[in-house]
């Protein structure tokens, strides 16, 4: 069977990161992705200059229409932006219950910036409790535990640990930002800690790898993967799609990864 992923996130004219980054990589990895909006953005890999936001109606609109027709095997949250475009799809998930749900809280920029007031962030956490799998990386898990960035893996797990026992989901614990000349990410629940180290990369083509790594569990998983299955093939190929990433010669800041290399 081919995996039907719904991708609820916001876009990027660019191409590498939001929408566009989990169409590419859910169709890379075998399936049909379909794509609600809930934000649109003018950005390239030097920065974003503008948001806009549609009405939470319209969001509403766009989730009914999909659920409506189509059979959804699985469903990728990316950035949700505000309180009543998080509490819309909330109702949509309660209502709709697709079997597998992926949420990767956009919630701290690269710079260290927070990106959603203190409202937003309680909406996002009420919101993992109705995952299956949440996909921080290290800032957005202290915002999500109550806690400071972890500066090492045993406290990256520990906050990770507390995670999974209070919203009952598996967590994705990417180390990505914890020093150190490999990186490990791990699928830890209230009782297990399942890890994968891979290389550091020296490489600029990291633009969406948090939007795209997300969008491949959720299809990895509606492929019949279990968590841990699915990190290790997702890891492989985003070690790949980043290696590659330079190869498409796109834009002069930090560039997209090569979706399709395995292809190529």
């Amino acid at each position: 069977m081919i995996p039907r992923v719904l991708s609820i996130a916001g876009s990027d004219p660019s191409g590498g990161a939001g929408i566009q980054a989990d169409l590419k990589t859910i169709g890379a990895l075998g399936g049909y992705g379909m794509a609600v909006l809930t934000a649109l953005t003018a950005q390239n890999t030097r920065g974003v200059r503008a948001v806009h936001i549609p009405p939470a109606d319209f969001l509403a609109a766009q989730l009914r229409a999909v659920s409506d027709d189509m059979a959804i095997d699985a469903v990728k949250l990316g950035m949700l932006h505000s309180t009543p475009l998080i509490e819309t799809v909330g109702e949509w998930l309660d209502a709709t219950r697709p079997p597998i749900v992926v949420l990767d809280p956009v919630m701290v920029a690269t710079s260290g910036d927070r990106l959603l007031d203190r409202r937003a962030e309680a909406a996002v956490r009420r919101l993992c409790e109705r995952a299956d799998l949440v996909t921080p990386n290290v800032p957005e898990l202290a915002v999500l535990t109550g806690g400071t960035p972890a500066y090492d893996w045993d406290e990256a797990v520990d906050q990770a640990r507390r995670l999974a026992a209070t919203t009952d989901a598996a967590v994705l614990l990417k180390g990505g930002h914890l020093p150190g000349p490999t990186t490990r990410d791990a699928i830890v629940t209230g009782d297990e800690v399942r890890a994968v180290t891979g290389r550091r990369l020296d490489s600029t083509s990291t633009h969406g790898t948090g939007c795209s790594l997300s969008s491949a569990m959720a299809t990895l998983a509606a492929s019949g993967l279990d968590w841990f299955g699915a990190l290790r093939r997702a890891k492989s190929w985003l070690t790949g799609a980043i290696e590659h990433g330079a190869d498409l010669q796109v834009g002069g800041g930090h560039g997209p990864i090569d979706h399709f290399h395995e292809r190529r």
